[in-house]
C-alpha cells in the first residue's frame, strides 16, 4: 500500500434502504442454493453444521446413558462402538473443523478486510456442496449399519477386519476434505489480494490472522488425511497391502499419516476460536489487545509447529524411543505460542473496565477451560505419564477441554458477538447469559471427573467398567444432561430473535473493525464504496455502543 492511501478517512456507514440486505434481497430457495454471496453461503453452512451437531450430540447422549451403570445394559457392545464412532466422526469432521472457518470466517473475512466477497465466490459455493455430499455419505453409513472403528479409523482393523461400512465412511471423509482445501485456498487468496487500502498486515483483525493460519494448515494437511483414508478404502476393497501386515503393509505408517494431519487439525479447530477470543476480550474490556504483534505471529507459529508434533500420539505404538523423545520436546514447545496468547489476553484484561455481556462470558469460559486443556496436554507430552494414561478417559477429558471447552466456547462466543450483524436482530441477553453459565458448569461436571477415572485406569471405548468408577460416570452423565439443555437454549432464542428481537444497530457493542461500519444485516455488496483504513486496530477508547 502506498503511504498516500493511508491518509483518506474510512467511509461512514450508509443507511440501509428497505430490503437492501443479503437476507431479503432476491429471497427464494433457488437464490440461496445458487448464491455466490459469502454471507448466504455462511448461513447455509450454519444450518448444515447445526444439523450435524444435533446428530453427533444424540450419539454422545446414548454413550453417556450407557455409562450410567457398569454393565452394558442399554446398548450391545457393537452398537456402543458405532455410537461413539458416529459421535467422533460427525463432531470432528462435520462440526468442529468447519464450524468457525465455514460459518464465521465465510461471513466475516470479506467484511473485516473491506472486500465485497471472497476471491472465488463460485468455489466458495462449491465447497459447501462438496461438504454436503461428504456428509450425506457419512449419514448413509450411520443409517445403514454404522461404522465401529472410532473416528481415527485405526488399521488393520478398519482396513481388513471390521464388518461395518468403513469404505463408504472413508469416501465421505475423503470428499469432505476437498471442502476444507477449497475454503482454505479461498481465504488465503482473499486475505493476500483483497484487503482495503491502508489495511496492512499488522492492521488486520486478529480474527483474520487466526483464519489465515488455519487456512495454511487446511491446504497443507488435509491432502494427507484424504490420501490416507483413501488408502484405507483401497486396501479394504482391493486387498492391496498398505497398512495390513498380512499383506506386507505397516499399521504404524497409518498412524504417522493420520496424525500428521489430525494433530494440526486440532489447531484447525482451536486457532479460529483464539481469533474470536482476541476480538471479544478487546471489545468488552475497551482496550487494544496487549502485544498485538505477538498474538498475530503466534498464530503462524502454532500453524508451523503443529506439523512437527504428530509423533506424541505414537508413544506406545512401537516408534523409536529416540523419536519419541524428540516429539516430546516439540510437544512442549508448541505450548509456548498458546501461552503467549493466554498471557497477553490476561494483560489486556488487567485493570480494564470489563462489560459482562454474553460474548465476554463465553470468552472467560474459553480461557478457563482452554487453560485446563492446555495444561493437561503437557502431561500427555511427557512420555512416562502418557504411557500410563494412553487410551484412558484422561485423554478423552483433555481432548474435550480443548475441542469443546475451547473450540465450541469460541464458536458460541463469536455467534453471540456477531449475531446482531448476521441477523440484524438482538437476542435476549438474560437467557443468553443463563445459557453461557450453564454450559460452563455442565461442561466441567461432564468432563472433569473423566480426568480422575482416566488416571485411575478406566479405558475409553468400553461399554462396561469396574463398579468403583460408577459415581464419577454418573456425575459425567448428569453434567452431559445439563450441557445438552444449555446447548439447546441458543437455538431457541436465536430463532426467536429473528422475529421478535430488537432491531440491531450497525455497531451495538461499540466495536472497532470494518464489519461494524456497515448496517446490520449487511447490504448484499457489503460496501457501497471501498473503505480506506487509517488507524491501528482496536482503538476502543474512541467508540461507544450504538443504541437502537
Amino acid at each position: 500500500m502506498s503511504s498516500e492511501a493511508l491518509t483518506y478517512p474510512i467511509e461512514p456507514a450508509k443507511a440501509a434502504s428497505p430490503g437492501d440486505n443479503y437476507l431479503t434481497n432476491g429471497f427464494s430457495l433457488k437464490s440461496w442454493l445458487l448464491t455466490h454471496d459469502h454471507k448466504r453461503i455462511a448461513i447455509l453452512y450454519l444450518i448444515s453444521i447445526s444439523v450435524f451437531f444435533v446428530i453427533g450430540g444424540l450419539a454422545a447422549s446414548l454413550v453417556r446413558l450407557e455409562l450410567i451403570t457398569p454393565e452394558g445394559d442399554l446398548l450391545a457392545h457393537e452398537t456402543y462402538n458405532k455410537m461413539f464412532t458416529v459421535h467422533g466422526v460427525v463432531m470432528v469432521f462435520f462440526f468442529l473443523v468447519p464450524s468457525i472457518p465455514a460459518v464465521l470466517g465465510n461471513f466475516l473475512v470479506p467484511l473485516m478486510i473491506g472486500a465485497r466477497d471472497l476471491a472465488f465466490p463460485r468455489i466458495n459455493l462449491l465447497s459447501w456442496y462438496v461438504f454436503i455430499v461428504g456428509g450425506l455419505f457419512t449419514l448413509v453409513v450411520a443409517l445403514t449399519g454404522g461404522i465401529d472403528t472410532g473416528w481415527t479409523f485405526y488399521t488393520p482393523y478398519s482396513s481388513m477386519f471390521s464388518n461395518t461400512y468403513v469404505a463408504m465412511a472413508a469416501v465421505g471423509v475423503f470428499i469432505t476434505g476437498f471442502s476444507s482445501i477449497l475454503t482454505g485456498l479461498n481465504f488465503i487468496v482473499t486475505i493476500h489480494k483483497m484487503r482495503a487500502p491502508g489495511l496492512t498486515w499488522f492492521r488486520l483483525p486478529l480474527f483474520v490472522w487466526g483464519q489465515y493460519a488455519t487456512s495454511l494448515i487446511m491446504i497443507l494437511g488435509t491432502p494427507v488425511l484424504a490420501s490416507t483414508v483413501a488408502l484405507v478404502a483401497v486396501e479394504r476393497v482391493f486387498r492391496i497391502g498398505v497398512f495390513d501386515p498380512a499383506l506386507g503393509g505397516d499399521p504404524i505408517l497409518f498412524q504417522h499419516l493420520f496424525w500428521f494431519y489430525s494433530h494440526p487439525a486440532v489447531y484447525i479447530m482451536i486457532l479460529p476460536a483464539m481469533g474470536v477470543i482476541s476480538e471479544l476480550i478487546s471489545a468488552f474490556s475497551r482496550r487494544p489487545v496487549f502485544g498485538y504483534h505477538f498474538i498475530a505471529l503466534s498464530s503462524i507459529a502454532i500453524a508451523a509447529l503443529s506439523f512437527l508434533v504428530w509423533g506424541h500420539h505414537l508413544f506406545v505404538s512401537g516408534q523409536s524411543p529416540y523419536a519419541g523423545l524428540v516429539f516430546s520436546v516439540l510437544s512442549f514447545l508448541v505450548a509456548v505460542p498458546s501461552a503467549i496468547k493466554t498471557f497477553n489476553w490476561t494483560a489486556t484484561l488487567y485493570k480494564s473496565s470489563i462489560s459482562w455481556d454474553t460474548p465476554m462470558i463465553y470468552a472467560m469460559g474459553f480461557m478457563g477451560l482452554f487453560l485446563i486443556g492446555g495444561l493437561t496436554g503437557l502431561y500427555l507430552a511427557a512420555i512416562a505419564i502418557d504411557i500410563h494414561v494412553t487410551d484412558t478417559y484422561f485423554v478423552v477429558a483433555h481432548f474435550h477441554y480443548i475441542m469443546v471447552g475451547g473450540a465450541v466456547m469460541g464458536y458460541l462466543g463469536g455467534m453471540h458477538y456477531w449475531w446482531p450483524k448476521i441477523s440484524g436482530r438482538m437476542y435476549p441477553e438474560g437467557w443468553a447469559k443463563i445459557s453461557a453459565v450453564l454450559i460452563f458448569a455442565g461442561f466441567n461436571l461432564t468432563f472433569f471427573p473423566q480426568f480422575i477415572v482416566g488416571y485411575w485406569g478406566m479405558p475409553r471405548r468400553y461399554h462396561t467398567y469396574a463398579p468403583e468408577f460408577q459415581v464419577l460416570n454418573v456425575m459425567s452423565t448428569a453434567g452431559a444432561s445439563i450441557l445438552g439443555v444449555a446447548y439447546a437454549f441458543p437455538v431457541f432464542y436465536f430463532l426467536w430473535s429473528l422475529k421478535y428481537g430488537e432491531k440491531a444497530p450497525a455497531n451495538p457493542w461499540g466495536a472497532t473493525g470494518l464489519e461494524w461500519q456497515v448496517p446490520s444485516p449487511p447490504p448484499t455488496v457489503n460496501f457501497e464504496e471501498v473503505p480506506v483504513v487509517t488507524e491501528e486496530p482496536y482503538q476502543y477508547p474512541l467508540l461507544e455502543p450504538e443504541r437502537v
